[in-house]
């Protein structure tokens, strides 16, 4: 079966940037100064349009995302949801190891109940 074309996770992206905001506590405004990016990207991003290539540039450049994190052939290569977080949590400086891990684990336990919750055929 040749390869599907790649797909990019905006919407992920897109939430990661702003996850990235909410840690400096920015507003997009302020996001838009520190990156040099337009207002009216800023605008497109938040009703779920693409931004140009400049725009996606500046941004990563700015929040340290690279966007190739967020290219896949399909949704079936994404890497793991719970390896991401686990990998950005230890990776984070200003959380001590035991910290990261007791985050690690209510993300685990909070990530399994809600997959249990949204399998077919449990009720709560």
């Amino acid at each position: 079966m040749p390869d599907q074309e790649p797909v990019f996770d905006f919407e992920g992206f897109y939430r990661a940037l702003n996850a990235t905001r909410e840690s400096r506590n920015l507003t997009w405004k302020q996001v838009g100064q520190e990156a040099s990016v337009g207002a009216s990207t800023l605008a497109r991003m938040g009703q779920n349009r693409r931004p140009d290539a400049d725009g996606l540039a500046a941004l990563s450049a700015w929040s340290g995302l690279n966007p190739a994190d967020f290219v896949y052939r399909t949704r079936a290569h994404a890497p793991e949801p719970l390896a991401q977080i686990s990998q950005a949590l230890r990776a984070d400086g200003r959380l001590e190891r035991k910290d990261a891990e007791a985050l690690e684990d209510i993300v685990r336990a909070a990530y399994a109940r809600l997959l249990q919750k949204g399998a077919p055929g449990k009720a709560d």
